[in-house]
């Protein structure tokens, strides 16, 4: 893990969602970074429990009222999944002392945690996912403020004036080398958002990957899915990690591994659960036979998905197939980190029509929807909006407000009335 502690931009919510709810739940992969952030934010004011799948801590499984009577709130229960049998009195406990700021959750699996705490906490837990950390986490640079202000403007250009751009000396020496723009975001795509690998030198970072995802199968994915081939689920992780930034055909990605359609829905279903997969469906309003319905995924960290193409250093990114599909990977998983800070997230989706026109993501914010490109180039032109002028013709009666275009641009730059170039390093 890293030396010392780099703050997270989801602090502030956890610690006014904590203030207003009873139960607050932070959900997350493995390793990311849960209970480092709760321990930091809380560790003087609760007490903290950390559970394991084959022990069972202090009869928690066994004898569940028993060990909340020795663990009286405010209290920490890390890795929850571990011991579903505490959300039903953890629900008695909560309604009976009528309080808020009494239980802390962390677990590491979206579905089995969410179904349980849905049954069991419906109405006094609040959900705070918690992905990788982005750029700016990693740099100690304060979060980004273009998009969030942009959307709240309803898109107006202009809200870009005043924005706080971050300046070479307020970023860590490890993004900041004397080098162009372009390689200066390969280290970044190349290493991802996981703690536990940022301190390590490039000729270890493989090991780390490679006892994660081991970890990760024989631990995470046995607990979910009924998957006999772990082996086999290996492969699927490898193949998954070259798909990402695609649509997603259930039947295509079967015929790879020679089993059916519905066998590779399930197990990338498993790898969504457990937070290495993320899925964007696309956008529709009514029924439309010009818009293609497949949603697209994208896998959650590139520095795993680096490490499973056999990307062995930072600077084969670049003349590498894989550049464009890392690059908007990389892009979409910072907006995804930052608006999960948000008081209100907006909806993602993405667009495209059966003609081929595509918009990479589509954010609905407040009414309007906000077409977003994603190309890895440093010279965009108005033809790199192609597929935001379809799709605003596509959707006429629809409030669409100005496009972005995110590349590495060295500024940001007005390429039509209602299409703007940002660089990357501003979301």
């Amino acid at each position: 893990m890293m030396d010392t502690y780099k703050p997270r931009i989801i602090e502030d919510r956890l610690v006014e969602l904590f203030r207003y709810y009873p139960v607050v739940a932070v959900l997350g992969a493995r390793q990311v970074g849960k209970s480092t952030l709760v321990e930091n934010l809380f560790g003087n004011r609760v007490d903290t429990v950390v559970f394991d799948p084959v022990v069972d801590i202090e009869n928690a499984r066994q004898d569940p009222v028993f060990f909340l009577q020795n663990h009286p709130p405010p209290v920490f229960f890390d890795e929850i999944q571990s011991a579903p049998e505490l959300l039903g009195p953890i629900k008695r406990q909560v309604d009976r002392l009528r309080q808020k700021g009494l239980y802390i959750l962390s677990g590491s699996q979206h579905l089995s945690v969410m179904r349980d705490i849905a049954e069991s906490l419906a109405g006094r837990v609040a959900l705070v996912h918690l992905y990788p950390m982005t750029w700016r986490e990693l740099a100690g640079v304060s979060k980004g403020p273009f998009l969030e202000k942009w959307m709240a403007g309803n898109g107006d250009i202009n809200a870009i004036d005043g924005v706080n751009d971050v300046a070479a000396s307020d970023v860590d020496d490890r993004f900041t080398a004397d080098r162009q723009p372009a390689p200066k975001l390969f280290p970044l795509i190349w290493r991802g958002g996981y703690p536990g690998v940022m301190d390590l030198p490039d000729n270890l970072a493989g090991g780390y990957w490679q006892s994660y995802l081991q970890t990760y199968i024989e631990r995470d994915v046995r607990s979910v899915a009924n998957i006999v081939s772990l082996q086999t689920f290996g492969q699927f992780i490898r193949l998954l990690a070259a798909m990402s930034a695609q649509e997603i055909n259930y039947a295509h990605l079967g015929r790879e591994l020679g089993m059916d359609r519905k066998t590779a829905q399930a197990w990338l279903e498993t790898t969504a659960s457990t937070f290495l997969w993320i899925n964007i469906p696309a956008f529709s309003r009514n029924p439309i036979k010009r818009i293609a319905g497949r949603g697209k995924g994208y896998f959650a960290d590139t520095g795993f998905v680096c490490q499973l193409q056999k990307i062995s250093t930072p600077d084969a990114i670049g003349g590498h197939p894989l550049l464009g599909a890392l690059f908007e990977t990389w892009v979409v998983m910072e907006i995804i980190k930052t608006i999960q800070a948000w008081p209100t997230a907006p909806n993602i989706y993405h667009f495209r029509s059966y003609g081929g026109a595509e918009v990479d993501l589509v954010l609905e914010f407040n009414g309007t929807l906000y077409p977003i490109e994603i190309k890895s180039k440093s010279n965009p032109t108005r033809n790199d909006g192609r597929g935001i002028g379809a799709f605003r013709e596509c959707f006429p009666r629809e409030r669409i407000g100005p496009g972005l275009i995110i590349c590495a641009v060295e500024k940001p730059a007005r390429l039509s009335d209602n299409l703007l170039a940002v660089p990357w390093w501003m979301m």
